[in-house]
């Protein structure tokens, strides 16, 4: 595909552009000679950053989250468009109808209500936020379907897995096999991780990601919420869904047909490639992002996860099947215990700990409404906030 060729820019929404996302986000458009035009950005507090975008790109209208930054923003800024803050009116940006395309790469729950803003006013999500989709998944996929939306995966699994699934049929899959790095700690021993620090936990060996998703990954509840993302993003069975440790992270994710042949999508671990991916779909743009050499690797090697080692992809695998508003405790109550741990309030195994007894004890509600998933999550944030 040819983007200098077209005749119109797309307008693209970066929810988070201050974030590791929306950073590359924003590296991937300047690769592609004007094609999109930076109709808005935000922030929660990264106001320095923000306004460096904003000299950068021009956006039409920006949004603060934190009130603080906000009225700082707007004594220090010369960007002349539209400041907003708040959470309402985060919404309001990522809700506009002369948006394209809508990049969500909030960190934690704050993304469900402005992708789903977005998405009721008919606009295509490109999504990085897990959340989204573990705590609403079915509000937020039956809200895409009639609204005749795409939802779009920036996850490096999830594209590769929308990517071998191209010109598939969906009956002809076997099962969607997800690859996991294993994070810091893939050959550490279990009695060790007892006294892992966060600072030890935020030192991922392959990708370059926020804090809270990188905790995530050490913790390998990241590899839960991609089941329960994928169990929605392709209408698959859980039991259909497998995880193998593959600690190079160059085969992204597979996908397996019911004539036993396989398809894998393999790549450099650079989160640009499956953002290009998302933001030109169903078509590719050419970059000169580093290129896989196969004759210089050594070995790939995959492996069964240790469940034992790793409960909270058990706690991810046991939310979906119990389904209802499992999900969104689970999410929920990760969110405060990661939260804890970066601030060395928790110890790395408390993780767990705290999002099972919260399956527990959290009211179970069968099939939520919006509504009752955000009790839920104020609920179970309060719950282990208490047992913290």
């Amino acid at each position: 595909m040819n983007l200098d060729d077209m005749q119109n820019k797309r307008n693209i929404c970066i929810l988070g552009s201050t974030g590791s996302i929306g950073r590359q986000t924003l590296d991937v458009i300047d690769r592609t000679n004007g094609y999109f035009r930076i109709a808005s950005l935000t922030t929660n507090n990264n106001i320095d950053l923000l306004e460096k975008q904003c000299s950068r790109y021009h956006p039409k209208s920006v949004a603060i989250v934190n009130e603080n930054a906000y009225y700082k923003f707007k004594q220090q800024t010369n960007y002349k468009g539209k400041i907003l803050c708040g959470e309402s009116e985060l919404i309001e940006v990522a809700s506009d109808t002369h948006n394209d395309l809508v990049v969500s790469s909030l960190v934690g729950f704050a993304g469900v209500k402005p992708t789903l803003a977005a998405i009721q006013n008919k606009i295509d999500i490109a999504l990085a936020n897990k959340e989204v989709l573990v705590a609403a998944g079915q509000i937020v996929v039956k809200a895409a379907k009639e609204n005749s939306v795409k939802i779009l995966p920036i996850d490096s699994e999830h594209s590769a897995i929308l990517q071998c699934l191209a010109g598939e049929s969906h009956r002809q899959i076997d099962k969607l096999i997800l690859t996991a790095s294993g994070g810091p700690f893939f050959n550490t021993p279990k009695n060790e991780l007892k006294l892992i620090k966060s600072d030890q936990a935020l030192n991922h060996p392959n990708w370059s990601m926020g804090n809270k998703v990188t905790i995530d990954s050490a913790t390998m509840m990241n590899k839960g919420f991609e089941v329960i993302e994928a169990h929605w993003l392709f209408d698959i069975g859980i039991d259909k869904i497998k995880v193998l440790m593959h600690p190079q992270s160059i085969v992204h994710s597979m996908v397996q047909f019911v004539d036993s042949s396989m398809k894998a999508q393999l790549g450099v671990p650079d989160m640009r490639i499956p953002i290009s991916y998302a933001l030109t779909y169903p078509d590719r743009y050419t970059y000169d992002f580093p290129q896989l050499k196969l004759f210089q690797l050594a070995q790939l090697n995959f492996c069964e996860p240790d469940l034992d080692k790793f409960p909270c992809l058990q706690l991810a695998f046991d939310a979906i099947n119990q389904g209802g508003n499992a999900p969104a405790i689970v999410n929920a109550a990760n969110e405060i215990a990661v939260d804890a741990f970066i601030n060395h309030r928790i110890g790395f195994y408390d993780i767990p700990k705290f999002i099972e007894q919260s399956l527990k004890n959290i009211h179970f509600v069968s099939n939520p409404t919006l509504n009752d998933i955000f009790e839920t999550n104020e609920e179970a944030r309060k719950y282990v906030l208490q047992l913290i």
